[in-house]
């Protein structure tokens, strides 16, 4: 990884990113941290505890002589998939766990970040700090995933909970254009002095032929007419995979939309409300926004239209599925050990989304960050870029 070096690792901020995992689960029931509905969903009680386990494993254990662990058996509950560190309840598992309770959870992070914050006044050579750097913005990362598995969580309970924060979209009502990119050689990946993760270097070169973006996100009234025109029951529109997934799954919308009474109703956060015309569409798979994308003439852009366009482009609001499959640039160096298994071995059957999005923490913004999911997956706060 390239680390930041406008951002020092203090104790002060490493307490506020910590603190801000658990702002994000105050309003949770204890009911609430347990569930895994799917095995793509983690509890919120994991995620907790999988993030303290990431400072207790990689810093204290190794770095602290006087360090005692909270917990031997933690490590077991709460590695995720780092091969290198040892064996871990499987990841569909994870919701079988009611004991270690929250309280327990709660008492875990207090107890590291207790000895974090202690680690932290005294001198900490650059190395190690790379490595907390590395645990911080990987807890910011699950922040994000977070939020993704709450939302999943209460929408698909009965009573729709709300939270007691607000992740909001804007409107998209500017009227639509297309930012033309010239036929060039362009310059591609990190090369700025801040942090980046592995998968956005080595800085490259590629060609790319003249195409056009759009400067706005796809709507929902938009795609509304993409469903009253049959979309999801044209196989024409859809790859192989994704016509199987919408047979096999049985679907017609969005996901958390609902139609009710002759109105399209979907669960924010915020409640359960019907669907505003003029906001983004969200949760969108990459088999959705591909299909969209064929029905309006158009296309999804590569990762590399996407960077180059950025400049031109407002984003941030939804992640932006990409037409490029999940790959290693040129040059790609994977770390050893367990940090190594971070983004490489990741690198097959997904594809690379662009941005950011409204749960994405500050300053996890940037023109090359590479996110990367199953084309099926569409809980993570996802939109549609048209190109042409």
């Amino acid at each position: 990884m390239q680390i930041a070096v406008a951002n020092p690792i203090t104790r002060e901020r490493f307490l506020n990113i910590r603190n801000r995992t658990e702002q994000i689960c105050q309003s949770l029931l204890p009911e609430d941290v347990s569930v895994q509905p799917v095995d793509f969903v983690s509890p919120p009680k994991w995620h907790l505890a999988h993030t303290t386990w990431f400072f207790e494993e990689f810093i204290l254990s190794k770095h602290k002589s006087s360090y005692k662990r909270f917990n031997k058996d933690f490590a077991y509950y709460f590695n995720s998939y780092y091969n290198n560190v040892g064996e871990r309840v499987l990841r569909a598992n994870r919701g079988l766990m009611t004991r270690p309770t929250f309280e327990d959870v709660i008492d875990y992070r207090a107890h590291v970040n207790n000895n974090m914050a202690k680690f932290l006044e005294g001198e900490v050579d650059n190395e190690i700090s790379n490595i907390i750097e590395i645990g911080l913005q990987h807890e910011q990362q699950h922040q994000e995933l977070l939020i993704y598995d709450i939302k999943y969580i209460l929408g698909h309970q009965v009573t729709f909970p709300t939270l007691d924060f607000e992740v909001k979209l804007t409107l998209e009502n500017q009227h639509q254009e297309f930012v033309k990119i010239d036929e060039s050689v362009y310059e591609i990946g990190h090369k700025e002095n801040c942090f980046c993760w592995d998968n956005e270097l080595g800085h490259h070169k590629v060609y790319l032929h003249d195409f056009e973006i759009s400067n706005r996100l796809v709507t929902n009234s938009e795609f509304i007419e993409f469903i009253e025109a049959g979309g999801y029951e044209d196989f024409n529109l859809w790859h192989a995979d994704g016509w199987d997934w919408v047979k096999s799954d049985s679907i017609n919308a969005p996901m958390y939309w609902h139609k009710v009474n002759d109105k399209w109703m979907h669960y924010t956060l915020s409640g359960f409300k019907e669907v505003d015309a003029h906001l983004p569409v969200s949760h969108m798979s990459f088999y959705e926004a591909f299909a969209y994308s064929q029905w309006k003439g158009m296309r999804l852009p590569t990762e590399f239209e996407w960077e180059i366009a950025s400049q031109y482009l407002d984003y941030g609001q939804l992640w932006e599925w990409t037409n490029s499959a999940y790959l290693p640039y040129p040059n790609y160096t994977k770390a050893e050990g367990a940090i190594g298994e971070y983004n490489g071995k990741f690198m097959v059957n997904t594809m690379v989304m662009r941005g950011a999005s409204v749960a994405s923490p500050k300053g996890h913004c940037r023109p090359t960050y590479r996110n990367f999911f199953a084309p099926e997956n569409r809980w993570q706060f996802s939109g549609i870029r048209l190109a042409k």
